[in-house]
């Protein structure tokens, strides 16, 4: 199991990734004692330069763990086959439960990679650094989170026994059970669609209007885009388990989330995801820095980055929307209502 290339790719870029955060944590800590911009000697100096040196490592790091989620989900899928009882990574994930932590792990991790990249673009634009002790705590904070994720990771391959028979989705999302999983399944077809289509115009809206609102203007609007951008991507997984996937898999008792990742669907469900993450860090990313507009060094960098981020949001969110009501329009199938 362990010499699956995936699972050798994620073992040994996750603990490439976690050496490399606890370097930058320990210079971070570094930086946050020692750091004053108004002197000029040569600690102070080589202090810039490493702030440099750190910055570049962790956009590898952080961009590897985003990519990661990918790369876990398709290896989950992958290894499907080695496991009685499993047609996907629903059931690569049931033979050691501790992978559904893992897959929560990467996701809050992603978000806070996501913020910290934000946090950082819009330091690094500014002559005086007038957030570096405050994105180099964040950064020693989330590196005991990134040692969490590769430990259970790592725990979570070595645990995998092909001698198990497994559960798979059409047991978790079965539409009769009492989990979290069944009940996202259980909810009927139109309610959902009501509820995607009505948050998902709701988010547009407010990122149309701070697009078009003047430099400056709307900083509540902003954070509520910010929160909404969190209850969008929530009612969307869950939007995707109800309605989404019945309409790809063309059965209204098929809800997994994972087969759409699948060859036989296109392999629609990466851009799908993709579009779906891609549009919500873009606007979490442009709330989290609003509190820093009233830093005079970085004021324009903000404004700018916003609306930069704001733009690239609307089109990720327009595209995933495509993505799901392609089916709902085109297939011949049609959900009982």
């Amino acid at each position: 199991m362990i010499f699956h290339p995936g699972v050798l790719a994620l073992t040994a870029g996750s603990a490439l990734v976690l050496a490399m955060a606890c370097y930058c944590a320990i210079l971070a800590l570094k930086i946050i004692v020692h750091w004053d911009i108004s002197k000029s000697t040569a600690s102070q100096l080589m202090l810039e330069r490493q702030t440099y040196l750190v910055s570049t490592i962790m956009k590898y790091v952080m961009g590897f763990e985003i990519m990661s989620v990918l790369l876990f989900i398709y290896t989950a899928d992958d290894i499907h086959k080695l496991f009685v009882g499993a047609m996907c990574a629903t059931g690569s994930l049931n033979a050691n439960p501790i992978g559904w932590n893992v897959l929560f792990m990467d996701i809050v991790i992603v978000f806070l990679c996501a913020m910290w990249l934000a946090i950082n673009y819009v330091d690094e634009r500014a002559e005086d650094y007038p957030l570096v002790r405050l994105k180099y705590k964040y950064l020693a904070g989330l590196t005991p989170v990134i040692a969490l994720e590769t430990y259970w990771q790592l725990y979570y391959f070595l645990g995998l026994k092909a001698n198990v028979i497994t559960s798979c989705c059409s047991s978790l999302f079965s539409d009769e059970g009492v989990t979290v999983a069944s009940t996202m399944a259980s909810i009927p077809v139109d309610t959902s669609i009501i509820f995607f289509y009505g948050t998902g115009a709701v988010e547009i809206a407010l990122l149309g209007m701070l697009l078009l609102s003047r430099t400056g203007a709307c900083p509540r609007l902003r954070y509520i885009s910010g929160v909404w951008s969190l209850i969008f991507f929530i009612v969307s997984i869950v939007s995707i388990i109800a309605f989404v996937s019945i309409y790809y898999y063309e059965t209204p008792v098929h809800h997994c989330p994972f087969d759409i990742l699948q060859k036989q669907y296109m392999f629609i469900g990466y851009p799908l995801y993709g579009s779906l993450f891609g549009g919500v860090l873009f606007g979490l990313g442009a709330a989290v820095v609003q509190p820093f507009r009233k830093i005079d060094s970085i004021r324009d960098a903000i404004v700018t980055a916003q609306r930069k981020w704001t733009k690239i949001s609307i089109v990720f969110i327009i595209v995933f929307i495509i993505i799901a009501t392609w089916p709902v329009v085109f297939s011949n199938f049609r959900a009982y209502y």
